[in-house]
């Protein structure tokens, strides 16, 4: 009986069921890195350089995400981002492949400037923007961006922007129209 249960500790348990393989929904979430940053402070040995990344993730269907990190190495700045981005994903509004209604933003020094268009439009924005619209789901949309262009403000804008659509058909049953 002594030996059996050695044996069985040698190799590996059998009553034991086998682990079975974490099913994340990661594989559909998609990580875009839109900015990395190197900083330089002049120590007595020379330069230390440290950097920071903005990224975006996104599921194309509606949830997306963003996150900034900063760290000594660059694949650690971006590794942390990419985790805070998974962990503050939003979901909004869409009708359709576009937004709800247009919707001016401001934070900071960025102006954004989001037109709901016309099916087979495309999306026509800058590259940060576009990004974050594009993991977001949006096909269909004219952007403005006006005012400052660092990556960071014109983020926050744009997830301003979309935390603040609202459905067509419910506003309107709120007002008591429809």
């Amino acid at each position: 009986m002594a030996k059996n249960n050695e044996t069985q500790q040698k190799q590996g348990r059998k009553d034991k069921r086998p682990a079975e393989p974490r099913k994340e929904r990661d594989d559909e979430i998609e990580e875009r890195v839109l900015f990395v940053n190197r900083c330089a402070k002049v120590v007595k040995g020379g330069r230390k350089f440290s950097f920071s990344a903005l990224i975006v993730v996104g599921d194309h269907k509606g949830k997306v995400g963003y996150g900034f990190a900063k760290a000594n190495e660059l694949t650690d700045a971006i590794r942390k981002a990419g985790e805070i981005a998974r962990k503050g994903m939003i979901t909004f509004e869409m009708e359709g492949t576009t937004i709800p209604h247009e919707l001016m933003v401001n934070w900071d020094g960025a102006r954004v400037l989001l037109k709901p268009a016309a099916e087979g439009t495309g999306l026509i924005a800058g590259s940060k923007v576009r990004s974050v619209l594009e993991l977001a789901g949006v096909k269909d949309a004219v952007v403005k961006s006006l005012g400052s262009n660092n990556p960071m403000n014109l983020v926050h804008a744009t997830f301003k922007a979309l935390k603040q659509l609202k459905n067509r058909r419910d506003t309107l049953l709120m007002r008591g129209v429809a």
